[in-house]
């Protein structure tokens, strides 16, 4: 084999992130009656915060702001959005999505039999994420996919964040791979196959959206089964 090590990326790749955060957003929408409040159509609701929470993802990545201001403004200014200038409210939803989000199951298809499949090829297969430790591993437990993981590299644990060479070192380390037999998996062009680059790696960039790319990776994916073309 070419490979011996896979790394994935978990958020937009495997696991399906709009999806689950929409299904989160809904219940909070239901617990805390937004409607009450003035925000009649929850769809438009969440479209403000998806557009919040990306830009201010972006920001983080990027090292501009820490781990607590992305987790409560992304909801302080979709709320605002509405003129909901509330503060505590913002904060009190903010813990309850990441407590509620993990427990949420769904995957872009294919997902189960493409780690089978890895898994049976004798790949080691590992995930490489910028989210936050306890929440990604309590997704990675709700979905069952923490199975087909010998190893889960957050950024908290690794103190760096994709696309920096540093969290990739770090997974280098904690695995015993290196960059010549090793392969990035991602959805993300500027965190992912950048950080793939970075580090040296070959690169699939999973294109779900068709969306036109700005990195060159080495591979694109349309669908996590072409991935059985590749490996």
């Amino acid at each position: 084999m070419r490979y011996k090590h896979i790394f994935f990326d978990l958020d937009h790749t495997l696991w399906d992130f709009e999806t689950n955060a929409k299904a989160t957003l809904q219940d909070l929408y239901h617990q805390y009656d937004l409607k009450s409040r003035g925000i009649d159509d929850f769809d438009a609701f969440f479209t403000r915060y998806s557009f919040h929470n990306e830009r201010l993802w972006d920001r983080y990545t990027k090292g501009f702001i820490k781990q607590d201001e992305l987790r409560w403004k992304r909801m302080w200014l979709a709320l605002l959005d509405y003129k909901l200038a509330d503060e505590q409210l913002s904060r009190t939803m903010s813990v309850s999505f990441l407590e509620t989000l993990p427990s949420k199951k769904a995957i872009f298809p294919y997902t189960f039999e493409i780690l089978e499949y890895l898994k049976t090829k004798g790949y080691n297969l590992h995930l490489v994420t910028n989210g936050f430790e306890k929440v990604q591993h309590n997704k990675l437990q709700s979905s069952g996919l923490h199975a087909y993981f010998e190893a889960v590299i957050t950024s908290e644990a690794s103190n760096s964040l994709k696309p920096q060479k540093e969290i990739f070192d770090y997974a280098f380390q904690q695995t015993g791979a290196n960059e010549k037999e090793s392969i990035m998996i991602g959805d993300n062009l500027d965190a992912d196959i950048q950080g793939g680059i970075n580090a040296g790696m070959d690169t699939v960039f999973v294109n779900h959206l068709h969306i036109e790319a700005h990195i060159q990776p080495t591979y694109t994916i349309y669908h996590l089964k072409e991935l059985e073309d590749i490996l």
